[in-house]
């Protein structure tokens, strides 16, 4: 994995609460999630973090059916992609590595 694909923490809440809640993965849906998982998160953070994870390639989006609610406007549902799948996957590797071992220490 190189540096574009090393993930920080709330990045991977991110992309899971992505996965978690597809099809239906828009940013009002994903920070419920984030805010129910215990993360309050604003909505520019989360803004930012979906950009700076759209450029690394680990996510995209696509244009959903346009609402009343929105002005006839349409939302963007996100999606991981498969370089994303395989950095949560890498990222829970490593956690797990240096979590092994130690459940007695951490109760």
């Amino acid at each position: 994995m190189n540096d574009a694909t090393t993930l920080g923490e709330f990045e991977q809440l991110v992309l899971l609460s992505v996965l978690r809640m597809k099809p239906d993965a828009t940013a009002i849906v994903v920070r419920r999630e984030l805010n129910q998982g215990g993360r309050p998160v604003s909505r520019g953070a989360l803004y930012k973090t979906l950009e700076r994870l759209e450029v690394k390639g680990l996510l995209t989006w696509e244009v959903s059916e346009s609402t009343p609610a929105r002005g006839g406007l349409p939302r963007r549902r996100f999606v991981v992609t498969p370089a994303g799948v395989d950095a949560l996957r890498s990222a829970r590797e490593t956690l797990l590595y240096f979590w092994s071992g130690l459940e007695g220490q951490l109760g």
